[in-house]
């Protein structure tokens, strides 16, 4: 609940910063910056989740081909009330996956050779569970909106630099407009960034309320943070955002403010702390 409310607080301050932007350059600016915004969340909604899929170069994944894969997926997908999605894998050797699409009903998971090869089925059930949480939560969507309105905002200051606001105007504010200029767009980025490492962290937390295993989960990053850092990775960087850890590494000290994902270190504090971590550690040794 702590996450899903940073989230829409976050994209209420992104909408703020384009409502104020489009005001600083006049009324026409405002309502220009509206429809512009409208116009690239419905090409966004409609055809990310293709174009995603095709700048990864992912293939369709049959069952006959990784039969095991497509269990997971489905039996954590009834667990979690979504429908299974299409399953798709990546010939890339770094250990890596992300979900897309922009409903439960038009859902898909992409797994990379390298990370079907690293995990266990322990970890590799927390990777499906994380993956499938996108999808339960529409992150595909809440990340297409305001990625949409930080464009929006970047393209309003970007107006101001080649032609200085709106002075002839009335309604528009010279000072206003420089300051659009210059801050709004870095004020956005930061902002979209923050509700990409906010969802992160909530798909984790649904991650493991539906398997009942932090521990795997946390398990998954810690090998996923070694083998994205020993591994190159040739993933384009508007996709980057959508992995489970960080194609290009993990960043320290400010950088990280400037990352789409959060610490790994983090993020397994965090499922380690969580209630049932120690008694799903205690039930797969017994297991095992």
């Amino acid at each position: 609940m702590k996450n899903q409310l940073k989230t829409i607080l976050l994209l209420g301050v992104l909408s703020a910063l384009l409502v104020a932007g489009g005001a600083a350059f006049g009324e026409g600016a405002a309502y220009a910056m509206l429809g512009l915004a409208v116009l690239m969340n419905v090409g966004a909604f409609f055809f990310s989740d293709r174009l995603v899929l095709a700048m990864s170069r992912a293939q369709l994944l049959s069952e006959a081909e990784h039969p095991r894969l497509h269990h997971l997926v489905a039996e954590l997908a009834a667990r979690a009330g979504i429908p299974k999605p299409k399953i798709y894998l990546i010939q890339e050797a770094q250990p890596n996956a992300f979900a897309t699409g922009r409903s439960p009903e038009r859902g898909a998971v992409a797994f990379t050779q390298g990370i079907l090869q690293m995990l266990n089925e322990r970890e590799l059930s927390g990777v499906v569970a994380h993956e499938l949480a996108h999808i339960k939560n529409r992150d595909i969507l809440v990340a297409s909106v305001a990625a949409t309105l930080a464009a929006a905002i970047s393209s309003l200051g970007h107006l101001g630099f080649f032609f200085g606001g709106n002075r002839d105007d009335e309604d528009g504010h010279p000072a206003a407009g420089l300051l659009m200029m210059i801050v709004a767009p870095l004020a956005a980025t930061l902002v979209q960034l923050g509700i990409s490492r906010s969802r992160e962290y909530l798909a984790d937390e649904t991650a493991a309320a539906l398997t009942g295993d932090p521990e795997g989960l946390a398990r998954a990053l810690e090998k996923l943070e070694l083998g994205t850092q020993a591994m190159p990775s040739d993933v384009a960087s508007a996709t980057a955002s959508l992995y489970i850890a960080n194609p290009f590494g993990g960043l320290g000290g400010m950088a990280r403010w400037l990352s789409t994902h959060p610490p790994m270190g983090e993020r397994i504090a965090r499922l380690r702390q969580r209630p049932n971590a120690q008694s799903s550690v205690d039930r797969w040794v017994r297991v095992g």
